[in-house]
């Protein structure tokens, strides 16, 4: 069997990214014959091809909100692992303004490279659908006046939990609960400079409540940043003790050694499967 987490790029908006101190493009869950590339904001590309991932093995793109730093590069994407739509392939899932597109709002999903993809699909929250023999279900999230969605997947091997851009809720913690690994978007040191997104504080809250084998942090902003990462997660671990990482640019992680149950399923009946 063959799992990864890739994280093409671990810096949050024009402040941190704009300016060099990461880099963007959000990450990549590599399941058997499933690549899954999640929230591809600038650079995806580039990074992909930085990180040695292929672009052309992605049968899946998952986008959480209409943000530029999460799907800024959703189209280029599209046409890369489509070679221009010669090799129609995969299938985009995501929040409906993005998608779709609403009667305020045009769709980031261009027309043209949408005839490029098998298949699009908007979830609303606590929606699931399954490709192949994973499992994937909308988050309820609240990330200010936009709408948005987080989503977990659920793989024969461990599940995975990725928040978005979000505040904490209790729809949050009560749609996390269980997850193997959780990936949580934390720009804020703390709440004033995250705004409507996790803090420190709200990442030690959310971690507690869920319990996951792992944490793992990304999406920095510059306050989090400027008061060093890696002594920020000593500090989770220590209040939670769980497990807690600071994700970096191109770090890689093998998901399989923070699995419980080998070979189980976790698909529920009724469920779209594409």
């Amino acid at each position: 069997m063959k799992s990864s987490i890739v994280f093409l790029g671990t810096g949050q908006g024009s402040q941190v990214v704009g300016r060099g101190r990461l880099s963007s493009g959000g990450f990549v869950l590599q399941v058997d014959e499933n690549q899954f590339h999640i929230d591809p904001g600038p650079n995806a590309l580039m990074q992909s091809a930085l990180c040695g991932v292929n672009v052309r093995g992605t049968n899946g793109i998952f986008v959480t909100h209409r943000h530029l730093h999460h799907c800024n590069d959703l189209n280029v994407l599209i046409d890369a692992m489509t070679v221009h739509g010669v090799d129609k392939q995969g299938v985009l899932v995501g929040e409906q303004s993005v998608v779709q597109g609403t009667e305020e709002l045009p769709a980031i999903l261009q027309p043209r490279t949408k005839n490029f993809l098998e298949k699009t699909l908007v979830l609303n929250p606590r929606q699931r659908i399954g490709i192949n023999a994973i499992e994937i279900v909308a988050l309820t999230t609240q990330h200010g006046d936009t709408p948005s969605i987080g989503f977990t997947f659920h793989t024969p091997y461990f599940s995975l939990g990725y928040t978005g851009d979000t505040s904490l809720t209790d729809d949050l913690i009560k749609d996390l609960k269980g997850i193997h690994i959780l990936i949580m978007n934390v720009p804020g040191v703390n709440k004033q400079a995250a705004q409507d997104n996790l803090s420190i504080e709200d990442a030690i809250d959310l971690i507690t409540a869920v319990e996951p084998r792992l944490a793992i942090l990304t999406h920095f902003g510059n306050s989090v940043l400027d008061a060093d990462p890696l002594h920020q997660v000593r500090e989770i671990h220590k209040a939670t003790g769980v497990q807690t990482i600071a994700a970096r640019d191109g770090m890689v992680i093998n998901p399989l050694s923070y699995s419980v149950d080998k070979g189980q399923r976790t698909l529920i009946e009724g469920m779209q499967q594409l």
